[in-house]
């Protein structure tokens, strides 16, 4: 029950992120302005809440991503990409990674996506 759970909440996600894209991408000025006032206090919000949870605890550790036999010291990889994507934009060194956007990343999530449906 919990991995179906699971799979149509990413497959939520993932669906919102494409919508989102895609409109950033097609939309006309009207309707990207309209989609800009109600979607960007929604995901500011978001990556303040999964912010706050990744903060450091009082030893510079992310407890969220450290585990009783690993500590993470901060910034964990959540900050790290928040940074990367919110502050540095372009400028910050592309890393490759499972989810990075290449073409077989795509295609490999689309499959998924239509798996998961």
């Amino acid at each position: 029950m919990d991995e179906i759970l699971g799979q149509v909440l990413r497959s939520a996600v993932w669906e919102r992120l494409d919508m989102l894209s895609e409109l950033a991408t097609r939309a006309d000025a009207p309707s990207l302005l309209s989609v800009a006032r109600s979607e960007l206090p929604r995901l500011t919000e978001g990556w303040r809440s999964m912010l706050s949870a990744h903060e450091p605890d009082d030893r510079g550790n992310c407890p969220v991503c450290s585990t009783r036999w690993r500590q993470q010291k901060a910034p964990c990889s959540v900050w790290r990409a928040a940074y990367e994507h919110l502050v540095a934009g372009g400028l910050a060194p592309q890393q490759t990674a499972r989810h990075a956007l290449d073409p077989a990343a795509l295609h490999s999530r689309s499959r998924v996506h239509a798996g998961a449906r």
